[in-house]
């Protein structure tokens, strides 16, 4: 009961990490210099990586150091650059629907490096969770780029490896250092990019200033530290499928502060998202699988059962 009462905790903390980066969207939108996506990405990264560094001053040794690359390159670089590149060659809301495929990716990269084999109903949590998010967010007479749509997908499969990445790979240091390490890496990958599309940094106000602490505090630091300690102690389906959870923010949101149209395809598609996020859980598929075993089933065998719904 105690180590339930852990998962959930922690599957519960994981969950702030989609929500703060739903809120990403209208803080860059209303408080952050516009067209400078790459210029926004970088700050959040760097400067809040070298912060967190700052507290726990430790380099890596070793086989880290070139971990440490791809791992940031994954997560954070590349990752940025693609959904920038995604969002200004595709509508928002077609770049979300594709994005919110993400959790699939990742269980069948955590299938494939971790031997977490995903159960059915995570899988179709994860199908229903997308039909919400395009509900949700997608409008009618957008038009469909394929360099978008190459970009969004290529997106969600770098992020997708960099996160099983996580679960297999274990650092020799807390999991403050190893996310300090992951954003200075990918923060230093955005740097020259950045620079050379968008020239020199702008000059920065209170406003800007005060956006940039909330996404580099709220939104990167809390954000990855909680959403990789969900992804090395819970089943990835598990942590996956919460990340949908970061259009439905990104609703709320517009919808309180922006005061955004909503409807009831929009209702639905919530719904629909929530549903798929807690039907898919790896737990509620051992509850149903045990609910299924015979009565006359051994104790082992009913353990057996329930070791290999949860993965």
């Amino acid at each position: 009961m105690e180590s339930n009462r852990l998962r959930l905790g922690i599957l519960l903390m994981a969950a702030l990490a989609p929500v703060a980066w739903g809120t990403g969207y209208y803080v860059t939108e209303t408080y952050l210099p516009p067209d400078r996506p790459l210029f926004g990405a970088t700050v959040r990264a760097l400067p809040f990586g070298l912060l967190l560094l700052a507290f726990r001053p430790r380099l890596p040794s070793g086989i880290w150091w070139w971990r440490t690359l791809v791992l940031g390159t994954l997560n954070i670089g590349a990752f940025f650059v693609l959904i920038f590149v995604a969002a200004y060659h595709l509508p928002g809301g077609l770049a979300a629907t594709l994005t919110a495929t993400s959790p699939i990716a990742i269980m069948l990269f955590a299938w494939l490096l971790v031997r977490e084999r995903p159960a059915v109903v995570s899988l179709v949590g994860a199908v229903v969770g997308a039909t919400g998010v395009a509900l949700l967010v997608l409008r009618a007479g957008f038009a469909v780029d394929p360099i978008g749509v190459v970009a969004s997908l290529s997106a969600v499969v770098m992020s997708s490896f960099g996160f099983a990445l996580v679960k297999r790979w274990q650092p020799p240091v807390d999991l403050l250092t190893f996310t300090a390490w992951q954003l200075v890496a990918g923060g230093l990958v955005l740097l020259p990019v950045a620079l050379l599309v968008e020239g020199a940094p702008p000059s920065l106000g209170l406003t800007d200033l005060a956006g940039f602490a909330w996404l580099g505090l709220a939104g990167t630091v809390l954000a990855y530290v909680v959403w990789f300690r969900g992804l090395r102690e819970l089943p990835a389906a598990a942590v996956g499928l919460v990340g949908l959870l970061n259009p439905v923010s990104g609703t709320v949101v517009g919808i309180v502060l922006a005061h955004e149209a909503f409807g009831p395809t929009q209702a639905l598609g919530m719904t629909l998202v929530l549903l798929g996020v807690l039907a898919g859980q790896p737990a509620f598929a051992a509850r149903l699988r045990r609910r299924r075993t015979p009565v006359g089933v051994a104790a082992p065998e009913r353990e057996r059962v329930l070791v290999d719904a949860a993965g």
